[in-house]
């Protein structure tokens, strides 16, 4: 699946994971970071232009300029994981992957910034970098373990839980926090005890200090739940676009402009573009979204 991903995309872009995996040293990434530069940040017109030519067209140049103008994105998405033991050569061009991958799979008419659909699949590639590297046994080769693997530190943290060897009461209130069953909070804290080269090693051998890993929380939401959301504005989304497209032409007209627009239309400049008084027009409204708001509820409690 990746091999075909990055075979459909201009070599532009292949260019620049191999770019990436060579920037180990400081020169290199530096030089790196100056090649990204130039591409600019795109406006949203912009970057729907890009997009649709790309899923119409294929338009190579369209593709180099929206991928291009986020290699910054993942450079600064691969530095808030620069301390799990991956270089960031390699975490960039993770990350790189997974931005091609979201070009394949944008559907620019749905409604979102392609950035933001983007950041999902830049941390799954990133994260699974991560997880590959983290022992010779692969682990967190779950949803829920991978949850436990990213936020087990935050979770001990919070809880006040200072031991390595956790016992069967404090599994189960780390399992409880991260809602994941504790045999997953047990087995994901034996593996990273023993991995091959720990990262719970005290800094510096001082038996008193922090351990790394302990300084390497995510506290943002996981890659799983963020999906998951996306997902759901995304059949939102459809359901919104089905369901307007039942009301009548004024109707579906005057919702947007009450409802879905930004800045609001007023009821004055609507009674004169329809001729209709304001009060008309706000009953026009109210009736319209009532019943959008019916047609959605049937059908997902359909469901």
């Amino acid at each position: 699946m990746k091999k075909q991903i990055k075979n459909t995309l201009p070599a532009t872009q292949n260019t620049s994971i191999i770019a990436a995996r060579g920037a180990s040293d400081d020169a290199g990434l530096a030089q790196y970071m100056q090649d990204i530069q130039k591409f600019p940040v795109l406006t949203a017109e912009q970057e729907y232009e890009y997009a649709t030519r790309w899923v119409q067209k294929h338009d190579s140049v369209a593709a180099e300029q929206l991928v291009g103008s986020h290699l910054r994105l993942v450079v600064s998405v691969a530095y808030d994981f620069k301390n799990y033991g991956v270089p960031i050569g390699d975490l960039i061009a993770s990350g790189n992957m997974g931005l091609m991958q979201a070009l394949q799979k944008f559907d620019p008419e749905r409604g979102f910034r392609f950035s933001t659909y983007a950041m999902f699949w830049i941390k799954a590639e990133i994260y699974e970098t991560i997880l590959n590297n983290w022992s010779l046994v692969k682990i967190g080769t779950s949803a829920n373990q991978k949850r436990v693997f990213f936020n087990l530190a935050r979770a001990k943290r919070a809880l006040g839980i200072m031991d390595n060897n956790l016992s069967e009461e404090q599994s189960e209130q780390i399992a409880e926090y991260l809602d994941v069953p504790s045999d997953d909070v047990k087995n994901m804290s034996t593996r990273i005890g023993a991995r091959d080269v720990s990262l719970n090693a005290p800094i510096g051998g001082d038996s008193d200090a922090l351990d790394v890993l302990s300084n390497m929380a995510d506290d943002r939401q996981s890659i799983e739940d963020s999906i998951e959301q996306l997902d759901f504005r995304r059949k939102g989304y459809e359901l919104l676009k089905k369901h307007l497209s039942e009301l009548s032409e004024r109707d579906r007209e005057i919702l947007k402009a009450r409802r879905l627009s930004e800045p609001v239309a007023t009821l004055e400049s609507l009674s004169k573009k329809y001729n209709i008084s304001r009060e008309r027009v706000r009953q026009i409204e109210e009736r319209a979204f009532n019943k959008l708001r019916d047609a959605i509820l049937k059908e997902t409690q359909g469901n």
